[in-house]
């Protein structure tokens, strides 16, 4: 496989000669590939020790890098999921996950040559910090990417913030620094990112999170008084004892505009009714809710491990865990109603209603992490759930979302 680099990919690689090499930007820049080439490129003079390979996870490293690395390099590179290794002109890397600050104990005791992070920005601080003490040999160096995050982020602070102080190289890529995209798919995806979303990975920029949500919403647009005839059924629950707990049925059909809508709501309030209900209470409302449809699946809230146990005594087919990546979960149900592939009932009252009280939490940005309040959200913790469980892991272009 034959690989072109463009003129700024190929002037960031001849500059990625310091300890800490870092390409950020927006997506589909480019900066992954020149991160690659200059990572491959110093395995094949690096110095003996141990090389190490890290993403948030395993799974996201090898979709991101280790699967291109295969494609580009062919019997060259060779990777043993089960091992956690990978190998290259006959030397031995580490792969390793780095989501959350448990992480930093896989690298403690190692001595590391050199090492490559994909979506740095995402991994513990104490992670990053532990790898870059363990690269203690003469001519170590560290070549990875980001996306941009919180200004208030430790990468940006402690970093790029700081570039000339520290042996650090910095390279700012955009969307339109990649010749290789077509420009009817960058105006595409211009017009899909939208608030936080467009200015963090089409401009690039490490901006704070503020204000509303989905600061976009608009019930005209994103509500549907008629529904389309589903294929498929799913049901996603946000289960709360104290909290509101809340039910939804999703409609599916690869065919229609929308593909996914929210067909019908339950919600329930104990504090403003006055009664908690227990889990064979809810189990009942949901049989009554459900009626006559049997959901594909049934995604409930992870931590709700009573109600599920319940669901499944009551004879629910198909129960299983949300995705409760919140910040990825948002980011897919934005882009879902800002290129109309999902919409909601204009009869899901409380659902509509959460969407103008569903803000970032200010006092979390000063802290560099983004994250909701967690007021006004529950209808949105079933939405994301239903959402980024069953479509987050595929492409989001409509033509695409048809075989789910």
């Amino acid at each position: 496989m034959a690989l072109s680099l463009s003129p700024k990919q190929r002037w960031s690689i001849r500059e990625a000669n310091k300890r800490i090499n870092l390409w950020e930007g927006s997506v589909r820049s480019s900066k992954t590939w020149a991160s690659l080439f200059a990572w491959i490129r110093y395995i094949g003079h690096a110095p003996d020790g141990d090389l190490l390979m890290t993403g948030k996870t395993d799974r996201a490293l090898y979709r991101n890098v280790i699967k291109p690395m295969q494609n580009f390099l062919g019997s060259d590179f060779k990777y043993w999921q089960g091992r956690g290794e990978a190998s290259l002109w006959g030397r031995t890397i580490h792969i390793v996950g780095a989501n959350d600050e448990r992480s930093e104990g896989k690298i403690r005791g190692m001595t590391c040559a050199g090492a490559y992070g994909d979506e740095v920005s995402l991994w513990p601080q104490s992670f990053f910090k532990m790898m870059l003490s363990r690269m203690s040999m003469e001519g170590s160096q560290f070549f990875g990417t980001t996306n941009p995050d919180s200004p208030y982020h430790w990468l940006k602070t402690d970093f790029i913030d700081r570039v000339t102080e520290l042996d650090m190289a910095s390279f700012h890529f955009l969307i339109d620094d990649n010749p290789f995209l077509p420009k009817s798919y960058i105006e595409n995806l211009k017009n899909e990112y939208i608030g936080l979303w467009y200015k963090r990975f089409i401009l690039g920029l490490w901006v704070i999170a503020e204000g509303a949500i989905y600061d976009f919403w608009n019930e005209k647009i994103h509500c549907i008084k008629r529904r389309p005839i589903a294929k498929n059924w799913y049901c996603s629950i946000d289960y709360g004892t104290g909290n509101p707990t809340g039910f939804g049925l999703f409609g599916y059909n690869p065919n229609s505009m929308p593909r996914i809508w929210l067909d019908r709501e339950y919600f329930y309030d104990a504090r403003a009714v006055g009664r908690s209900k227990t889990d064979s209470e809810f189990s009942a409302d949901l049989k009554e809710f459900l009626g006559d449809i049997v959901p594909k699946k049934i995604i409930v809230d992870p931590s709700a491990l009573s109600f599920k146990t319940q669901l499944k005594r009551d004879g629910f087919l198909f129960v299983q865990d949300a995705n409760n990546d919140v910040l990825d979960g948002i980011r897919t149900q934005a882009r879902l109603l800002k290129n109309g592939t999902y919409a909601v009932g204009d009869d899901c009252e409380h659902t509509k209603k959460e969407y103008g009280g569903y803000v970032w939490d200010e006092r979390a940005q000063k802290r560099g992490e983004d994250k909701p309040i967690k007021e006004n959200d529950h209808t949105k913790d079933f939405e994301r759930y239903m959402l980024h469980t069953v479509f987050g892991d595929k492409k989001l272009d409509l033509e695409k979302l048809t075989t789910v």
